[in-house]
């Protein structure tokens, strides 16, 4: 992975104690909460419900032990003993004091963290798959560029003040684990003559008005990365609505001019910009890639019968086989997902001492590096076949070996009114009831891949546009009500959901989706997954046995 040079420390050392300084200020009374405000968000820190939530940037999802175990270790000292990961791969802390903040980022800054640019009006911590580096899909691995993104957006002088906050994601498979078409720009990987490239799509997001991102540049040479993401940032910052927060994110821009006109004032500001100075330069693009190399995979048979005798030996060690491990570029090898989805628990919360076992399986089966997903689950990305039965063994131990990933029970879910002061009502019980409703691991086999995900307001922090099916939290007169929606998707065949009907009250959220599923159980064909049978058969059964009751 990626390691800090001497520039990257001084800059996040300075930064950590700039605000140390301004934290004195607030403390003291010195500034006011509202002056204090623009300054903390840019710094990471919200003021929610109860406490200070501080966001903690994990750059395109990876993590060292030593992150880890330095996260584990603020989760006890510094909080309630856990923490959250969330749908944009970072970690947030919800039960922050103001007057601890500055020392939590000084450690944060002694292992290479920060909490830069995870809020506020600029480009925010860029995503990508939490497979890259390790699936054979890829063209390559997508941290790279990920990682020089980064490098180019900390700070920018010219956007760092944007209209609206900025997200980026960046992939290199087919099958997209980042929503790139969800992001104000995705960054799909292409290889074409001229050799590395992208697919450029801008526009998306969710939120109040959700939009699937058109592509506005089939094929950019990798090289001009920069200068056009430069071009489409101008862009943005010349036209994007800063008189209205409703209309002020880029898919409103893109939207209201059209992607073909967006896009001809893109290429027209390309070609007016200096290049040169912009562009990459191949020595720091191999500079980079360095970091990024494979980690001393060892020369096995693609085929362990140690792993196969265990699996046969141990019918929950099979399920997880199933369900959380995935092929492996090199032979030998595996992916494993940790699901932080255990029936009845906090979807994305991990404790410390969780998290400290983790970084154990990590350095021990895994090179010392850890993953967080964008559906708030983890992965262990390089380990042998020989090992994944050590490894289910050890999650097993501190209670993370759901073998559910991608089922009934793997639910995206936001803090919602449990600690969120913008919600309008809880997400995390509605996810729990849900969970403990589809426990049974046949029963969830037996649905398959179902991606049900839940935001406890319009602001869409738990993604509900594009579940499979969709959870919002709405106020009806102080009660909360859940509106739901079907046929949402987030992967390379993105697309908004339809709302189904009048919301529910929060007790009939479980049986609702109980009945949808019930309705899929009854018409899809074989190999059908549960989008798949509701884009053949349409809304209609769903929505008729959903209201049956009411009629």
């Amino acid at each position: 992975m990626y390691r800090y040079d001497a520039i990257d420390r001084a800059f996040v050392e300075d930064r950590a104690a700039q605000f140390k300084a301004q934290v004195a200020r607030r403390l003291a009374g010195e500034i006011s909460e509202d002056q204090f405000k623009p300054l903390r968000l840019m710094n990471g820190l919200y003021l929610q419900l109860h406490a200070y939530m501080l966001r903690i940037s994990i750059p395109y999802g990876t993590l060292s032990t030593t992150q880890l175990r330095k996260l584990a270790w603020i989760a006890r000292t510094y909080d309630k003993g856990y923490g959250h990961f969330t749908t944009r791969q970072n970690l947030q802390f919800h039960w922050i004091k103001l007057r601890d903040v500055p020392d939590i980022l000084d450690h944060l800054a002694s292992v290479e963290m920060h909490a830069l640019q995870t809020s506020g009006n600029c480009i925010r911590n860029v995503t990508s798959d939490p497979r890259a580096g390790a699936t054979a899909e890829e063209i390559e691995d997508p941290r790279v560029w990920s990682e020089l993104i980064r490098q180019w957006a900390a700070l920018h002088p010219e956007f760092s003040f944007l209209p609206r906050k900025f997200k980026i994601a960046v992939t290199a498979s087919p099958h997209d684990r980042t929503a790139a078409r969800l992001h104000d720009i995705g960054l799909l990987m292409r290889k074409g003559r001229e050799g590395l490239g992208f697919e450029v799509i801008v526009g998306g997001g969710m939120g109040r008005t959700p939009y699937v991102g058109p592509t506005i540049r089939e094929f950019l040479p990798a090289e001009h990365l920069m200068s056009y993401l430069e071009a489409i940032l101008r862009i943005y910052n010349r036209h994007g609505r800063r008189d209205n927060i409703y209309k002020a994110r880029i898919k409103i821009l893109v939207a209201q001019l059209g992607a073909e006109e967006f896009a001809r004032q893109v290429e027209a500001e390309w070609e007016a910009i200096d290049r040169p100075s912009l562009d990459l330069p191949q020595a720091e693009i191999e500079r980079v890639r360095a970091g990024f190399a494979a980690p001393a995979f060892e020369t096995l048979p693609g085929r362990s019968d140690a792993f196969e005798a265990a699996k046969a030996a141990d019918y929950a060690l099979a399920r997880f086989a199933r369900n959380n491990v995935h092929p492996h570029k090199q032979p030998g090898y595996a992916i494993v997902d940790i699901s932080l989805k255990a029936p009845g628990e906090t979807p994305g919360d991990a404790t410390g001492d969780q998290m400290d076992a983790i970084a154990d399986l990590a350095d021990a089966y895994s090179f010392g590096e850890v993953r967080v997903t964008h559906e708030q689950n983890l992965v262990l990305a390089h380990v042998k076949l020989d090992d994944v039965a050590a490894v289910f063994a050890g999650l097993k131990a501190i209670g993370l070996a759901s073998a559910n990933i991608n089922l009934v029970s793997d639910i995206i879910a936001c803090p919602g009114l449990d600690y969120c002061a913008l919600a309008n009502a809880r997400a995390i019980p509605i996810a729990q009831d849900i969970a403990v409703r589809f426990a049974n691991a046949e029963t969830a086999e037996k649905i398959g891949e179902l991606k049900i995900k839940i935001s406890g307001c319009i602001n869409a922090c738990g993604h509900h546009h594009v579940g499979h099916i969709g959870i919002l939290g709405v106020d009806k007169k102080g009660e909360e009500f859940y509106q739901l929606s079907l046929g949402g998707s987030a992967a390379e065949d993105a697309e908004v959901g339809k709302i189904l009907g009048p919301a529910v009250p929060a007790d009939k959220v479980t049986d609702a989706v109980d009945q949808m599923i019930e309705v899929y159980l009854r018409e899809r064909h074989a190999g059908e997954r549960f989008i798949d049978t509701y884009r053949r058969v349409g809304l209609v059964p769903f929505k008729e046995a959903v209201y049956a009751e009411a009629h």
